[in-house]
């Protein structure tokens, strides 16, 4: 082995200029802990000019940061440029064709070409590192690679959205409406300005899809996912989830069925006792259980600049020290295919809350409705009159453990009733471990 591993830098966003000052800041605890002196000597950005914190001086540039993969000096390439394809994906491919490592924070481009790009690290004895692609700063990804390789894992679930946890926090503490904190939070820095990616659920669907090939020993598989975001949760249901004993979460769930695996991303009410409903503002979570060691919850902050750049320098310390690992923890040609759980047969509680015009028989046209489908009613709040304008009262209903066709079923003939001012809202409730 070289004494020095030289690291080409692609993208000097905040979480470049992050991870090249933090392997300058701890360069010589870097070389204790790897063994080997790590020193960054290439980059690429699009512009030269922009002051990152760190000098450059010295340092080989690159325009096209496809140029970065032939570099013969270039051991680790680092990409932090994001996207699933265009030039991301073609210097990570490209880099791992001419026999170098890959280090990335890119949750798109593993979540959507993980697979392909395995099966290439694989084909040239090389591998693809993405602690930082998943929570931030939370090694959850060595934690499933290693630290739980002994257990058969039954279930992933994580809060892996800080905007979207930001959000319900804010909306559930001030008792305000969605658009109103997401505006706040995009003033904040805390949402982009297109936030489609996180309040719409991808973001969290890429880092789900990756847990789950890792969890399961498959391909991973970003369509597998049924998505929904947090769009429609409104201040009423977070209210009410509040009496019930209940917190709304985005999550994401990836769990083993006998029907195969199934995933998803959607709001969700988890009991208030329970240690992944304490997790607020921009923190995200993953809750892990396997068969051997129970459930393990790893927490903290999930984006910017210093958790990023840690899980990057994490992972460039492991290659450094010879320490590579296959990269979904088993090699490419032993995953097996994502067979698909059906949504359909997932069984559960669920919360339904109507709008109703306040009128006799109407409490009775739902329950009839309920239990021509098969659902039980654990608990109801019905609010008065008084409560509300116009004779509209917010009409909840718990429903016992039932199965997701069911459920629907139900909910699509109550929404048909005239009785209704707007649309039923339906959503799961999970149970966890306190």
């Amino acid at each position: 082995m070289k004494d020095v591993v030289k690291i080409g830098v692609a993208g000097l966003g905040t979480v470049g200029a992050g991870t090249v000052k933090l392997l300058s800041e701890h360069r010589d605890l870097l070389t204790d802990r790897s063994g080997r002196q790590i020193v960054v000597t290439a980059v690429s950005a699009r512009d030269r000019t922009r002051d990152r914190g760190f000098s450059t001086e010295g340092l080989t540039w690159y325009d096209d940061a496809r140029d970065l993969t032939a570099d013969k000096d270039i051991d680790i390439l680092v990409e932090l440029i994001g996207g699933s394809d265009g030039i991301a994906y073609d210097t990570c491919k490209a880099a791992l064709e001419n026999g170098k490592h890959v280090v990335t924070a890119n949750k798109a481009l593993i979540a959507l070409k993980g697979a392909e790009l395995a099966r290439i690290a694989d084909a040239n004895d090389v591998t693809i590192a993405y602690e930082a692609a998943v929570a931030g700063g939370i090694p959850v990804i060595k934690a499933l690679r290693e630290g739980l390789a002994g257990n058969e894992i039954s279930r992933v679930t994580g809060i892996l959205n800080g905007t979207c946890n930001y959000i319900l926090t804010t909306m559930r503490e001030q008792g305000r409406d969605f658009a109103d904190v997401l505006a706040e939070a995009q003033k904040l820095g805390y949402a982009e300005a297109d936030p489609t990616f996180d309040v719409d659920g991808i973001d969290a669907a890429h880092k789900l899809a990756i847990l789950a090939s890792l969890a399961f020993g498959v391909e991973v598989d970003f369509d597998a996912v049924a998505v929904e975001g947090i769009r429609s949760v409104s201040a009423l249901d977070i209210q009410l989830a509040e009496e019930l004993g209940y917190r709304i979460k985005l999550l994401g769930i990836a769990k083993q069925t006998a029907e195969g695996i199934e995933q998803r991303v959607s709001p969700v009410m988890v009991d208030r006792a329970t240690q992944i409903s304490k997790v607020e503002g921009v923190f995200n979570a993953v809750a892990l259980e396997g068969d051997y060691v129970g459930p393990v919850i790893l927490q903290g902050r999930g984006a910017g600049e210093r958790p990023t750049a840690s899980a990057v320098v994490a992972d460039i310390v492991d290659i450094a020290a010879g320490r590579a690992a296959p990269v979904f923890g088993l090699p490419a040609d032993r995953l097996k295919k994502n067979v698909r759980a059906s949504l359909d047969k997932h069984v559960g509680a669920y919360y339904l809350r109507l709008m109703v015009w306040d009128r006799p028989g109407v409490m009775a046209e739902v329950t009839a409705t309920l239990a021509k489908h098969g659902v039980s009613m654990a608990s109801m709040i019905q609010h008065g009159r008084a409560e509300t304008e116009g004779g509209v009262v917010p009409v909840v209903i718990v429903a016992h453990e039932t199965t997701e066709s069911a459920m629907s079923g139900a909910v699509n003939d109550i929404a048909a009733f005239e009785s209704n001012s707007q649309p039923p809202v339906l959503m799961r409730i999970e149970s966890f471990a306190s």
